[in-house]
């Protein structure tokens, strides 16, 4: 279901050293980073295992059908094919964590609806 005004996104965020990829898809980017910085070291949770919450990738979609048919079809790629897709907008592999959510890191927490 589409809620207007609604902006859903992929997002692909790193380790620090760049060796581990996860590939996400959320309705609040600034927050979904947040989280992922939280839980990062927390075995329980993929991105807290490998500290991964660094954002280098990112698109916007309008339909969660949409952002969610991206999400699969990037997963299925192998890291050569995804690693050429952040380079696309990112050649640098620079972190933009404080670019999308204004400070890095975060004082303030912000929470997900």
């Amino acid at each position: 279901m589409h809620r207007p005004g609604t902006v859903y996104y992929i997002y692909i965020v790193t380790n620090p050293n760049k060796t581990t990829l996860y590939i996400g898809v959320t309705n609040n980017l600034p927050a979904r980073i947040v989280e992922h910085w939280m839980n990062r070291g927390r075995p329980e949770t993929f991105a807290g295992k490998y500290f991964c919450h660094n954002l280098i990738y990112y698109e916007a979609f309008q339909y969660i059908q949409k952002a969610i048919a991206r999400e699969k079809e990037i997963k299925k790629w192998n890291r050569e094919k995804k690693e050429a897709l952040i380079q696309t907008k990112n050649p640098e592999w620079v972190f933009l964590n404080e670019q999308i959510c204004g400070q890095w890191p975060p004082e303030k927490i912000i929470k997900r609806f």
